[in-house]
């Protein structure tokens, strides 16, 4: 499993949607060794198709139309999870997210900082 963890402090997350991904065997490789990255990954759409760092993503198309409607509204959409399902396909979960602003950050190391020092104190 591999996890972009900047994207929890960066983002405020919305929405979250579960994408097939079609990848290629050097890549199924490199997930599996853990040498994969999402932490510079971004989504886009073209031609009204889903895209990770030119790795087309698949959701229904409910869902991307969706997507593409609330990202003229001001969200982004995060690339956050790859896994591996019971099946042993690789999934990645998507998040409909909007941007945090630098005092949201502030609040969040604030409360992170509490939290282990309680669990510290325990």
């Amino acid at each position: 499993m591999i996890v972009n963890k900047k994207a929890k402090f960066e983002y405020e997350f919305v929405d979250k949607y579960d994408a097939g991904i079609m990848l290629t065997g050097v890549d199924v490789k490199l997930i599996r060794e853990g040498k994969f990255s999402l932490t510079d990954a971004y989504c886009i759409f073209q031609s009204n198709e889903l895209f990770m760092n030119n790795k087309k993503l698949l959701l229904k198309r409910r869902e991307l139309t969706k997507l593409q409607k609330n990202l003229v509204k001001g969200f982004s959409i995060i690339p956050y999870k790859i896994y591996e399902n019971d099946r042993g396909i690789f999934k990645m979960e998507v998040h409909l997210a909007k941007g945090k602003k630098l005092y949201d950050k502030r609040e969040t190391i604030k409360q992170r900082d509490v939290l282990r020092e309680s669990e510290r104190n325990l």
